[in-house]
């Protein structure tokens, strides 16, 4: 997808190399850092907070008509005047599909940002992975890890994606079956009609999922002024300006329409969507993410980013 960015001429086979040894010197830091935001901000995340077998008790609810009388809770009905239903809580393994663009255009980190778009992108992946597997989900990524159950699934995970082919746009679906969650992690800069057009079968299929825009602070400030030349990192064209100021409060004016539509057409589908600068934390995402995989969304789509 297109970022503001610079390129380096290589030639195809020394660029795929080279792409695959930095994303191999990438990973491991972003596994350390994953964990790191995992114990930090979200530990101890434990079920599906959801209604079904399970060993667990969950809740007292009145009972309903038609249920059976098997599963009211004699004792606590007795306490007055109602009749109640004990709920365990929900322990089946559900699938999450896990997935981070790893195209040139991600590469991009401004003087203005903490880190690349890839790195967070990388870091918020695998901090999911990690907190899901410590609650017995299946973690699996299109294309790169089938699904698996295990306390060592972020490891797993990263371990795939350093040695996962290069690909671009987003991945290939058809593996995905039955119900599950998807969550895709880019800067998702294509035209939102476009994205929408490779999202919306997703959900029509009856998907869950939640999309997560990771931003450089320089895309959305347009902080360049002076005779400037930009670089498309994934299709090598150019665009030169003569004076960058005069275009900023178009080009702001541009990327926030685009932002606000992507937005609006995946809550219509029925998926959540946050965004994250990276010039902030990526726990911020991070948790707004854990709180709509979980049903108890907190905050909005904001909750992702400060503006």
């Amino acid at each position: 997808m297109a970022s503001i960015g610079q390129t380096v001429e290589q030639t195809p086979g020394s660029e795929v190399l080279s792409r695959a040894q930095q994303r191999a010197m990438l990973v491991p830091d972003c596994m350390v850092e994953a964990k790191r935001i995992a114990n930090t901000v979200i530990a101890g995340w434990h079920g599906r907070r959801k209604r079904g077998i399970g060993e667990n008790f969950w809740q007292f609810r009145p009972y309903a008509e038609g249920e059976s009388l098997s599963r009211i809770d004699w004792r606590r009905s007795a306490r007055d005047d109602h009749t109640y239903v004990r709920d365990r809580e929900w322990e089946a393994a559900h699938t999450v599909w896990l997935w981070a663009d790893l195209s040139p255009s991600m590469m991009y980190k401004s003087t203005l940002a903490q880190v690349s778009k890839e790195s967070r992108a990388l870091v918020i992946m695998l901090a999911l992975a990690e907190i899901l597997a410590r609650s017995g989900e299946r973690i699996g990524c299109p294309g790169i890890l089938e699904p698996v159950s295990a306390r060592n699934a972020a490891e797993r995970l990263a371990t795939a994606i350093m040695h996962a082919s290069p690909a671009t746009g987003l991945p290939e679906t058809a593996m995905i079956r039955g119900q599950s969650d998807i969550v895709l992690i880019g800067d998702f800069l294509d035209d939102a009609d476009r994205v929408m057009e490779r999202i919306t079968p997703l959900g029509r299929r009856g998907l869950r999922g939640h999309v997560v825009e990771i931003a450089d602070p320089a895309e959305e400030t347009f902080p360049y002024s002076g005779r400037t030349e930009f670089t498309d990192p994934e299709t090598g064209e150019k665009l030169v300006s003569g004076r960058a100021e005069t275009i900023r409060e178009d080009y702001q004016r541009a990327y926030a329409a685009r932002r606000m539509a992507l937005g609006e057409a995946l809550r219509r589908l029925g998926w959540s969507f946050v965004f994250n600068r990276t010039d902030h934390l990526a726990s911020e995402a991070l948790v707004a993410v854990h709180g709509y995989l979980s049903g108890m969304p907190a905050q909005r789509a904001v909750a992702g980013s400060r503006a």
